[in-house]
């Protein structure tokens, strides 16, 4: 590698607001996180699912009322 034109790979500390803190190293400087894996829904399981059971049938009502208008 050529001298003086890398940037240096130094130790990082990035600290998330869940207050998970993640020590690694990086090129960056260390920094504020706003969601890591500790608290993202994904990881945690908390995803919310979409209902679209729900909404086949608020179709369905909305469907059936047009009909017996017409």
């Amino acid at each position: 590698m050529k001298e003086k034109i890398h940037p240096k790979y130094e130790k990082a500390t990035f600290t998330c607001s869940c207050g998970n803190v993640i020590e690694t190293r990086s090129t960056a400087k260390s920094t504020h996180l706003d969601i890591c894996n500790e608290c993202h829904p994904f990881y945690t399981g908390k995803q919310k699912l979409i209902d679209t059971a729900g909404r086949v049938e608020r179709f369905r009502k909305r469907y059936q009322k047009n009909n017996k208008k017409s």
